[in-house]
């Protein structure tokens, strides 16, 4: 409506029409052609497919998919576009039938009665030379509406998806945006089973020895029950830390991923459940520990917790062999440890070393884990430079 009076002002303006008897029903439809470059132009605007794409799926109940978004890519801007041109002239169509048509049909209902009608409206004096005309005619005109709108809406609700749909680069953008849904939730799940996993087991190996111990030596039984507060209060710290990131109000930065800088204080979480650790730290190559990059110090932290939680899980109080360097480039990753009867043996492992082989493949390093000469093996070699 904002166009066709825009237009129809202009020819008005210009005095583009002559004047004729026609010149009211001729200038509606000069007014609808002009308008429509100006539409289609419009229609470009991104935003124009949110409305457009709301309105279509409430009136004209399409049957495919109609997309709300904006447009961001040209061909969708194209598309949307289209539409809103189609849109406008079917609107234009639908409009003057409906305000021109049923006052022309009660015109020719009532004309049988007032014969003097036909001098007041020229158009109606063929149906009045044929009165019998007169009212099938005027009630077809009374209905028109009806049938104009709804073929002008199914044709538009088959178009619906071809032009509001989404196009190849709106369906690569949202499986793009849902794989990056399903790798954020992947990782956090990861972190839970890491971080929550290996404190339950560190924690109910504890509170075991604690229950053995308790009669003979209550001053081991108050080291454990002092050790299981600790893990207790760092798993929930790392627990809030992880569900923070499921928040967009959160703050992740004031309780940070635990990272190689807390390895002293997770050897001495295994120690206190009972096994012997054993540490071989080489990474003069960059200057210690805070000379490696954020992601990958905190990457080896969950690799190095996820070996002793397989350790103090399946094999028990047993010693375990850490040796962290840095080997051509690489963070090198060796644990082992005596191999328990009760070691899960099934292909690709638990669900923690599955998560730790992804760990690595994001980082672009290797990963493997399984039992050799009667020990558990675990290494990860992680590049310190690149992305993943």
């Amino acid at each position: 409506m904002p166009f066709h009076l825009a237009a129809l002002t202009v020819l008005a303006a210009t005095g583009l029409l002559r004047d004729t008897p026609a010149e009211p029903i001729t200038s509606q439809f000069v007014a609808l052609a002009w308008a429509l470059p100006f539409v289609a132009v419009a229609g470009l605007v991104p935003l124009v497919r949110t409305l457009e794409g709301n309105a279509a799926r409430v009136l004209c109940a399409p049957n495919g998919e109609v997309l709300s978004a904006p447009a961001t890519s040209a061909a969708a801007r194209r598309r949307a576009s289209a539409w809103f041109t189609l849109h406008a002239l079917v609107g234009g169509v639908v409009a003057g039938v409906s305000l021109a048509a049923p006052p022309g049909g009660v015109v020719l209902l009532v004309l049988p009665l007032a014969p003097a009608l036909a001098d007041a409206f020229p158009w109606a004096e063929p149906a009045h030379a044929l009165p019998i005309a007169c009212i099938p005619v005027g009630l077809a005109l009374l209905l028109l509406p009806l049938p104009v709108s709804a073929a002008a809406g199914a044709w538009l609700a088959r178009l619906a998806p071809t032009l509001l749909g989404p196009t190849p680069a709106d369906r690569l953008a949202l499986a793009e945006q849902r794989a990056e849904r399903l790798a954020e939730r992947a990782g956090i799940a990861r972190d839970l089973h890491d971080s929550v996993g290996h404190a339950l087991s560190a924690v109910g190996i504890q509170a075991a020895a604690a229950g053995r111990l308790l009669d003979r030596d209550p001053a081991f039984v108050a080291r454990a029950l002092a050790a299981i507060e600790d893990t207790a209060r760092d798993a929930v710290a790392e627990l809030d830390h992880v569900l923070g990131l499921l928040h967009e109000e959160s703050a992740p930065a004031a309780t940070p991923a635990p990272s190689l800088a807390n390895l002293t204080d997770l050897i001495a979480r295994t120690r206190a459940a009972g096994a012997e650790v054993d540490l071989d730290l080489e990474l003069g190559p960059v200057g210690g520990v805070d000379g490696l990059p954020r992601l990958v110090s905190r990457e080896a932290y969950r690799i190095v917790q996820e070996g002793f939680a397989n350790a103090l899980r399946h094999a028990g109080e047993v010693p375990i062999r850490l040796h962290i360097a840095v080997v051509d480039g690489r963070l090198a990753i060796d644990l082992s440890n005596p191999a328990g009867a009760s070691r899960a043996t099934r292909p690709g492992g638990g669900r923690g070393l599955r998560g730790a082989a992804e760990r690595m493949a994001v980082l672009r390093g290797t990963f493997a884990a399984g039992r050799h000469d009667g020990r558990w093996h675990l290494t990860a070699r992680i590049p310190l430079e690149g992305q993943p």
